[in-house]
């Protein structure tokens, strides 16, 4: 099979073939269902689609294996690889590899990636990436002569043009649509959206400003607890109206408020970084904890999650820091960041104490492993990372079950907080963003917010105040951006950019 050359011409065009047949069922599927693929009109931009589509990968083929035999096949394999993985998620949980889905991809840690591993998934990278690297890495490739070269990359060329303007008519509509065509077209999707993913965060990075610095205007010990949730929908919280009781304690704790709030992206990076800045904005300013930090408050940040902007604190514990002081089978799951939390507390020498726990408890796919055996309230549960697999029943119970753990982690944080006397104490519980399972057929999150379901964005924003301390104002709907700024009320915090229009406390 691979004793006899084969020309770089007839490769190129057999590798672009398979790469349509193998990777673009999910672009021309959602091509097919927003245009009038009965029309004429809808058939010549499918038909165009399909041939541009083969010719540019192609050509991009034919220049990189003329240019590098080994470079090419090294790139190819790469490429099949990337992506028989990418459409496994695409088909698994309806994502579109965006920038914001690369951004997750990039902030994922090892647990949680290896949260997805299946036997689908192996199968995808065995028949779909394994096996025509074998044949890639084998194949006998003659080499072209330059003036041919120059003459098919010319050819080529015109063609593309020419029938990109034979579909000047389409370009409104592919222009609306071009992120999520961006997002399903492979290789395309995941190579130009890691380049711009880094390329942002560059500038992102170059841009990061502090904020005028702020003033402690009292002397009265004070703490807040933030509480950032991971993929929780407000939807399944009681507290809420849910039907099914997930909040069984906060439900009968006093001073506890709830307000409608929206996520400002539907991915952790940029949730969390709304949830902990002034402002909505592209630009990265100072971040609450490290804008605290360096007026002097006393700043705890605990995680077992990831996808934060860069602290800047003395105290910043993962899990391997906090685990060696904790004990039990809380020390599994996120009761482990509340572990010597009042002690802690008290043990501060100064009067302002801020608290950040970052919490993963109701992260897919694997919602069952997330909470110890005795909440798992509902039953039966979904156990299988491929969601679609699981009857509704089963997955909404499973994920029901992280958000009665939920309810009894926040309703510690608060009977930790009842008993510092010598404090105003609130907490905040305000999730990055929200979670689909399986509603339109979609799972997870990481949408464009502009494509995205209400489930993805629909997110809690709990609180709770201590007895004595603040009363809040009758808000009924809330941001992410409401948190930078009451917090700074409640700390007695003065500073430059405090909006009181988006405090929660009253005076």
């Amino acid at each position: 099979m691979f004793r006899n050359s084969v020309t770089l011409t007839r490769f190129v065009l057999l590798m672009s073939c398979i790469t349509f047949l193998f990777f673009h069922y999910p672009f021309f599927a959602f091509v097919c269902t927003n245009v009038e693929y009965k029309s004429l009109n809808g058939i010549l931009l499918i038909i165009s689609l399909i041939i541009i589509m083969l010719v540019a990968n192609a050509f991009v083929y034919y220049l990189i294996f003329f240019l590098s035999r080994y470079v090419g096949k090294f790139l190819l394999v790469l490429t099949f690889i990337c992506n028989a993985i990418a459409v496994y998620f695409i088909n698994t949980y309806n994502v579109i590899i965006d920038e914001s889905m690369i951004g997750n991809v990039l902030n994922t840690n090892y647990e949680e990636s290896s949260s997805y591993f299946s036997i689908k998934l192996i199968i995808y990278l065995l028949f779909l990436g394994i096996l025509p690297s074998i044949y890639i890495l084998k194949v006998k490739l003659t080499s072209v002569p330059l003036k041919k070269f120059l003459v098919t990359v010319a050819l080529s060329l015109v063609f593309i043009l020419a029938l990109a303007f034979a579909n000047a008519s389409n370009w409104l509509w592919i222009d609306k649509n071009s992120k999520t065509l961006g997002g399903l077209a492979m290789p395309w999707s995941y190579s130009v959206n890691t380049s711009l993913f880094y390329i942002h965060k560059h500038k992102q990075n170059e841009k990061e400003m502090l904020l005028p610095d702020a003033t402690i205007k009292d002397t009265k010990k004070s703490v807040v607890v933030l509480v950032i949730g991971e993929s929780a929908r407000s939807q399944n919280f009681s507290l809420y109206g849910y039907g099914k009781n997930t909040n069984p304690l906060l439900s009968q704790t006093p001073n506890v408020f709830h307000f409608n709030a929206t996520s400002c992206a539907t991915y952790t990076t940029a949730g969390v970084k709304c949830i902990l800045e002034h402002t909505n904005t592209d630009d990265l300013y100072e971040i609450l904890p490290n804008y605290l930090f360096r007026n002097h408050v006393d700043v705890v940040w605990r995680t077992s999650n990831w996808g934060e902007p860069p602290v800047h604190i003395k105290e910043y514990q993962k899990r391997e820091q906090i685990n060696p002081n904790c004990q039990g089978e809380a020390c599994n799951y996120d009761e482990m960041l509340l572990t010597g939390l009042k002690e802690r507390i008290q043990a501060s020498t100064s009067n302002k104490v801020f608290i950040v726990l970052h919490t993963s408890t109701s992260h897919g796919p694997t919602y069952s492993q997330k909470y110890p055996a005795q909440f798992e309230t509902f039953k039966p549960v979904c156990n299988s990372v491929e969601l679609g697999n699981c009857s509704k029943e089963e997955l909404i119970n499973a994920y029901d079950n992280t958000i009665v753990y939920t309810d009894y982690i926040l309703h510690k944080v608060i009977e930790n907080l009842k008993e510092l006397k010598d404090y105003n104490s609130t907490m905040l519980f305000v999730s990055d963003h929200g979670e689909s399972l399986g509603e339109k057929n979609l799972y997870m999150h990481g949408l464009p917010m502009r494509l995205a379901p209400k489930e993805q964005y629909d997110i809690p924003f709990i609180v709770w105040v201590s007895e004595g301390s603040k009363q809040l104002k009758p808000n009924k709907t809330v941001s992410q951006n409401h948190v930078f700024h009451s917090v700074l009320h409640f700390l007695g915090i003065q500073s430059p950019v405090y909006d009181e229009s988006l405090n929660i406390y009253k005076d």
